[in-house]
């Protein structure tokens, strides 16, 4: 069994789970969030869209050798208007400090609320490409993936959301 443990960073967020409907698992809004959608400047036509990081509530460690992957639910730009900016987003093992809060970068089309708990998007994990051969038979012989809520994932802190840099 693979097991991924979870710190809840933020209060009153419901914690990911596996549903039996579907392979991926849904994450939700952490905190009620308004967007406001695209605007045109005040000197020209320009059209300026919002980009906003919207809080997961909860910091992650994954087993060596896997990664996550987030994408957004097919819902949700139905419901919200909004779409992920970098369309998925590929989480890594050492992203997994107390303070590394997941979260999903959006864009804007319409001004919008995402209530505290809606689902917007989902992810699953998958081996990395820097698996070794025992992780990967770990992962072929494995039956099941247990969310474990812990209260420290005791991991060095990576910096946050987006900390590898642009460089």
């Amino acid at each position: 069994m693979l097991t991924i443990k979870i710190k809840r960073i933020r209060d009153g967020v419901d914690v990911p789970q596996f549903i039996s409907k579907g392979d991926w698992v849904d994450l939700r809004c952490a905190q009620k969030t308004t967007i406001v959608g695209p605007m045109k400047s005040k000197d020209s036509n320009t059209i300026i869209f919002n980009n906003t990081l919207i809080p997961l509530g909860f910091a992650m460690k994954l087993p060596d050798g896997f990664e996550a992957i987030i994408a957004p639910r097919s819902s949700t730009y139905k419901h919200y208007g909004i779409i992920q900016t970098n369309s998925i987003g590929v989480i890594d093992t050492s992203y997994c400090g107390n303070d590394d809060e997941w979260m999903m970068p959006v864009l804007s089309f319409k001004k919008t609320t995402i209530p505290k708990n809606d689902r917007i998007c989902q992810f699953r994990i998958q081996l990395s490409q820097k698996a070794t051969f025992w992780q990967k038979m770990r992962w072929l012989f494995s039956s099941k993936i247990k969310i474990e809520l812990v209260d420290d994932l005791n991991a060095e802190t990576r910096g946050g959301f987006g900390s590898t840099g642009a460089k």
